[in-house]
């Protein structure tokens, strides 16, 4: 993730404490009223790559493992797994949504609830085979957009109009943000 040129314009500062580090290893979410073209297809482009940079930064990590959190006082590995999965196929529907729909309000869901569903006990493979072909699903359908659909909107009850623009920035990030928490509680195990 270092050397991302998109990186720098969608976070705020470092992180200043170690929790700050574990919690927001690449910085917390800032959402443009506007993306340029180029942009976008750095998104798409980040999206793409989001299963196997989980895939890698999981690699060799034993199964007893994954029931640990990935910070004090935080979700397990394999909650925060599950919870990519989770969120990135509500990421799939919601896009899907605002380029079909004229400006559709979309259902939040409540993923601290999430987390505690018996689902969250499979092994995380389940999940990583989902999130790949979620995000395959996801990058074919937003590869031939062009400026009149990224403008496209939907309605979050909690966040407001969301272009379909600011969606991909926030999930680009999203996903990133999740990898490095992984990342850095491997390097700190």
């Amino acid at each position: 993730m270092s050397g991302n040129p998109y990186l720098a314009i969608m976070t705020t500062p470092t992180p200043a404490s170690l929790d700050d580090l574990q919690r927001y290893p690449i910085g917390r979410f800032q959402k443009r009223p506007s993306y340029i073209p180029a942009e976008r297809a750095a998104f798409i482009d980040r999206l793409a790559a989001h299963p196997g940079h989980l895939e890698r930064a999981l690699d060799g990590v034993p199964e007893a493992w994954m029931d640990e959190p990935y910070r004090p006082g935080g979700w397990s590995v394999r909650q925060l797994v599950h919870h990519l999965a989770d969120s990135h196929a509500n990421a799939y529907l919601r896009v899907k949504l605002a380029l079909t729909e004229d400006e559709p309000t979309i259902k939040p869901y409540n993923h601290e609830a999430w987390v505690l569903t018996g689902d969250m006990a499979v092994p995380v493979r389940s999940s990583l085979t989902l999130l790949g072909a979620i995000h395959e699903r996801l990058v074919a359908l937003l590869h031939p957009i062009g400026e009149a659909e990224a403008a496209r909107a939907l309605i979050h009850p909690e966040n407001g109009r969301m272009t379909v623009d600011q969606v991909l920035a926030h999930y680009a990030w999203h996903g990133d943000h999740h990898v490095a928490q992984i990342r850095t509680w491997r390097a700190m195990r």
